[in-house]
């Protein structure tokens, strides 16, 4: 006889996902990143390593930076959380979107949408000062094409709309 139970537990969950709430349930073992992408649609939020090391998979989980490939939906309950959809407001674009356009902070587009979320946990968690706290804090989050000057000169442009903002 076998202790594995014949059906997949779930979990309730209940999470606040771009202004819109979401009861679930989720296996205990489901990433955010999944959970996201798989079975809410959020494709913005990219799946690049799958072992937290790109950034690729940045979202914002009560306001602050979390790589949802390492992060277990179960640990979310309760929580906030804010995909690269949430930012804009219909056509308006959010200001760090708008800054990303405008210097041309981006080549394929894949790390962008992670790029954009740290970019804006950054400044909601006060330590981006100068453009080296900038290229410190954003360390994390890689760009395979190289577009680190035009990703932070997009930052830098949009920090002084972004303080004190929680979108």
């Amino acid at each position: 006889m076998s202790d594995v139970p014949s059906a997949t537990v779930a979990y309730a969950i209940d999470l606040q996902i771009n202004g819109e709430r979401h009861l679930l349930k989720v296996p205990p073992w489901l990433t955010l990143l999944d959970l996201l992408r798989d079975q809410l649609d959020l494709t913005g939020t990219k799946k690049g390593c799958d072992h937290g090391q790109c950034g690729a998979c940045t979202v914002l989980r009560n306001g602050r930076r979390v790589n949802a490939c390492l992060t277990l939906a179960i640990m979310c309950d309760g929580d906030s959380l804010t995909t690269i959809e949430g930012l804009a407001d219909g056509d308006r674009l959010h200001p760090l979107q708008q800054a990303f356009i405008t210097h041309d902070a981006f080549q394929c587009g894949y790390c962008t949408p992670g790029q954009i979320c740290s970019a804006l946990g950054l400044a909601h968690e006060g330590r981006a000062h100068s453009r080296a706290q900038i290229q410190e804090g954003m360390s994390g989050n890689l760009c395979r094409c190289g577009a680190y000057g035009n990703i932070v000169a997009a930052v830098e442009e949009a920090l002084p709309q972004l303080r004190g903002s929680q979108r």
